[in-house]
């Protein structure tokens, strides 16, 4: 009946209006632009090490440099004046002759330190090994080196 009279039917939108959505979404690009260049990601800045209160007078030190390479010397503090005196230098060209090296080393002192010094430009992941491959050897103290 309703028919009729002139009455329509009623349809239903099943949409979402986005348009509150974009607006919100444009601020925070805006904000996001804003503050972006405000952080500048590329710079760093480490915090510097001070000296232990007493480093060790006799100790293994070993050098790693970026082209694999590694030097690992026996230094004492026994120099004239209180300066390092290197009783022996020697080169290794590959992990497991610097591991070799340092067992020869510990097994002739086992009470020695171990030092480890980088390059700058060295993957860090080549100093933790070293360190790890030196506990293993049952060295208890081993310390990084600072500059």
């Amino acid at each position: 009946m309703s028919y009729l009279r002139g009455e329509r039917k009623r349809k239903f939108k099943a949409e979402i209006n986005v348009v509150p959505y974009i607006d919100v979404m444009l601020v925070l690009l805006i904000i996001f632009m804003v503050a972006s260049p405000m952080t500048n990601p590329s710079v760093i800045n480490l915090p510097t090490a001070g000296q232990s209160t007493q480093p060790p007078s006799d100790y293994i030190e070993i050098t790693l440099k970026p082209d694999a390479n590694a030097t690992i010397s026996l230094n004492s503090r026994n120099g004239a004046n209180g300066h390092n005196l290197q009783e022996s230098k020697e080169e290794a060209r590959n992990r497991q002759q610097l591991l070799q090296k340092l067992r020869e080393y510990h097994d002739a002192k086992p009470d020695l330190s171990v030092l480890v010094s980088a390059d700058k430009g060295i993957v860090y992941d080549d100093v933790v090994q070293v360190i790890s491959e030196a506990k293993k050897l049952g060295i208890n103290r081993v310390g990084l080196a600072t500059r």
